[in-house]
């Protein structure tokens, strides 16, 4: 029972899995942040074209 506990891998599978979901979720997080500071600028130079025609 012992050997069959140390030889079971599902524990360090499900570690590895959240690890995965982790390092996804910061690079979501990273270009969403990225993709929203150029949305801003984007909009912000469309409103300033607008208030000036």
């Amino acid at each position: 029972m012992l050997v069959k506990f140390f030889n079971d891998e599902s524990g360090a599978t499900a570690i590895e899995y959240g690890i995965l979901a982790a390092l996804i979720s910061v690079a979501i997080i990273t270009i969403v942040g990225t993709l929203g500071t150029n949305l801003t600028a984007v909009f912000t130079d469309v409103s300033d074209a607008l208030d000036l025609g």
